[in-house]
């Protein structure tokens, strides 16, 4: 009876309490565990409480395709279908520009897409690149009567502003139509307002507003104005000054167009302290990348290394031009070194004895530059035609010590630094100073584009 009532009285069986027959061992029964004080059940040790799983819900995200590139009528065509709409050309181009990226996806190649199609490499690049621009200006939420206007033929308008920011795109878009630029204006309007914000400290740059595209463009041929005259150009600057004139947005910058236009000095400027050391009156240029290339003019000259002194300079070739039916380029004698630079108004008026000097930095140049340009090797371009010292504000190449170390045996001077010791003849006359292209300065597509 004693064994049987200690089996009706033990504890039923629990998850706190240790598995353990009484049978096998009735007198050393361990004692239970403490008893939490809110007892979890076994279906609630299985499944999580309401509070848990909300957590692990905003963690984790099912996953959700992205939204379909095609608009709504081409979803449901089937390759064919896709390629006839191309082939055709129906519907406006933003429509069905998106099936180009559909059918590369597809494993489409371009040149097999313009086989089908008819439809060139470049223009798919181009249609693909301005319905982006385009979508971008609709998330601008740029006003409906200016996006309409690139409805037929404007994909070659919006990729030559793929460069710019999305804001900087609204602008550009909103002042292109105003004034009804084409595909040439609209590249010279792009680059303008890329270039702006690099030309900081040069002359005028604070009169331009570079949040207006108008502003910038002007600069730039406030800029082009400068070169022109430098190089002797009153004409072509005087006519740059008038373009800059139509373009300008802001008042600021009006009236130093019309300052210039009316021939005010320099001398009106708040800081005149070293501002005649400072002025520099030769076209200081950076290459671009490609830009050789979409050059319709080049100029090639023979090249001479600064710490071959005036030896190189006489030595090298006074003429080369293009002769036959294919232009080839003949030499009046071989050189070694040659450089080929975009037909620009300084070089392209350099008929015979035009030569580029190279030297390792730009710390030669008798003006102040910026600290990160100063490494950087130049090329000096200079006319051999023109070797007298004869205006004080121009810049000649002569012999010297060049920044100072023994390795460089030319230099660059003002003509009134050269007049003051009586030096009356140089090696030439500087029209131009090169950099090398830069990266950063690259106008080439990204890496979304």
């Amino acid at each position: 009876m004693l064994s049987l009532t200690m089996i009706n009285t033990a504890k039923p069986l629990s998850l706190s309490t240790p598995f353990l027959p009484s049978l096998l061992n009735p007198h050393k029964l361990l004692p239970p565990l403490p008893r939490s004080k809110h007892p979890n059940s076994v279906v609630a040790l299985i499944i999580p409480p309401k509070s848990s799983a909300a957590q692990q819900q905003q963690l984790y995200q099912p996953f959700r395709p992205p939204p379909s590139p095609l608009p709504p009528q081409y979803r449901n065509l089937d390759t064919n279908g896709r390629l006839e709409i191309l082939s055709n050309r129906l519907g406006l181009w933003f429509e069905y520009a998106p099936l180009i990226s559909a059918l590369f996806q597809e494993g489409f190649t371009p040149p097999t897409l313009e086989e089908i199609t008819g439809i060139s490499g470049v223009e798919q690049n181009r249609l693909v690149v301005a319905a982006q621009v385009r979508e971008s200006l609709v998330q601008s939420e740029i006003d409906p009567d200016i996006l309409s206007f690139f409805d037929t033929g404007g994909a070659e308008l919006l990729y030559e502003i793929r460069l710019l920011s999305a804001s900087q795109r609204a602008s550009a878009a909103k002042y292109l139509v105003l004034n009804k630029f084409d595909a040439r204006m609209t590249l010279e309007l792009a680059r303008a307002i890329k270039d702006k914000p690099r030309r900081k400290g040069e002359k005028g740059w604070e009169s331009f507003d570079g949040d207006l595209p108008g502003d910038c463009l002007a600069f730039m041929y406030f800029r082009q104005a400068q070169e022109h005259r430098t190089a002797s150009s009153p004409e072509l600057s005087r006519s740059a000054l008038e373009r800059a004139l139509q373009a300008v947005e802001s008042e600021n910058g009006r009236e130093r167009v019309l300052e210039e236009l009316e021939g005010k000095k320099d001398g009106e400027d708040k800081d005149k302290v070293g501002a005649a050391a400072d002025r520099v009156v030769v076209p200081v240029v950076r290459m671009q990348i490609g830009e050789v290339a979409e050059s319709s003019v080049v100029a090639v000259l023979p090249v001479c290394r600064a710490e071959e002194r005036e030896v190189k300079v006489e030595e090298a070739p006074w003429e080369c031009a293009g002769v036959g039916d294919f232009g080839v380029v003949e030499a009046e004698k071989g050189w070694s070194r040659w450089v080929v630079l975009p037909g620009w108004e300084p070089v392209a008026g350099l008929k015979r004895g035009g030569v580029a000097v190279a030297f390792k930095n730009a710390r030669v140049l008798p003006w102040r530059a910026k600290k990160w340009n100063r490494g950087e090797a130049i090329l000096v371009v200079a006319d051999r035609g023109r070797k007298g010292v004869v205006t004080d504000d121009n810049f000649y190449l002569v012999v010297g010590g060049g920044n100072g170390s023994v390795g460089e045996g030319l230099k660059v001077e003002r003509g009134l630094e050269l007049k003051e010791i009586g030096v009356k003849e140089s090696l030439g006359t500087v029209v131009l100073v090169v950099r090398p292209p830069r990266e950063e300065y690259d106008d080439q597509l990204s890496d979304e584009d």
